[in-house]
């Protein structure tokens, strides 16, 4: 079976060691592909041993895992991933697809990750967040490597924009 977070892998060799607490993501990718995976086969024990303390509030494990097994999970698609210089900070911008209630509904969220004692957790999210220009530099972060524009930054448009 392959992965529910869409990564093209077995569940079996993704999000399935994550969820059965064999291994931690090793990055805000890899632990938001892990989340949508753990909403999809409604593991909320797991969704809450990976929200930041600061701000998970009175989330139950129970009430994540009956949102995530309410749903019908239709697909994740990342749209940038950065983790900051500091190496503690992450952010990872995406759109998730479900339906609930026999409404497709569409979150498009950045979410904000943290490290703290060398684990990746999920702090929080901006719903919605500003659109990207086509001529702004990439929220990647990633650089030009030809030799006449070395050392500036990509555009959206020829980064993360084609994925």
């Amino acid at each position: 079976m392959l992965c529910h977070c869409q990564s093209l892998l077995s569940f079996t060799d993704c999000c399935a060691p994550y969820l059965n607490n064999e291994h931690t993501p090793s990055t805000p990718l890899a632990l938001m592909r892990s989340r949508y995976s753990a909403f999809s086969v409604g593991n909320g024990a797991y969704l809450l041993a990976t929200w930041h303390p600061d701000t998970k509030g009175s989330l139950t494990s129970e009430e994540l895992s009956e949102h995530g097994l309410n749903c019908q999970w239709l697909g994740l698609n990342i749209i940038f991933t950065r983790i900051e210089a500091d190496g503690i900070h992450g952010v990872v911008e995406f759109k998730v697809r479900y339906r609930e209630q026999g409404r497709v509904v569409l979150l498009h969220e950045q979410s904000y990750f943290e490290r703290v004692a060398g684990r990746w957790l999920y702090r929080d999210g901006l719903i919605n967040p500003p659109k990207i220009g086509a001529n702004q530099p990439c929220p990647c972060g990633a650089m030009q490597t030809d030799i006449a524009k070395n050392g500036t930054p990509k555009k959206y448009k020829q980064c993360c924009a084609k994925r």
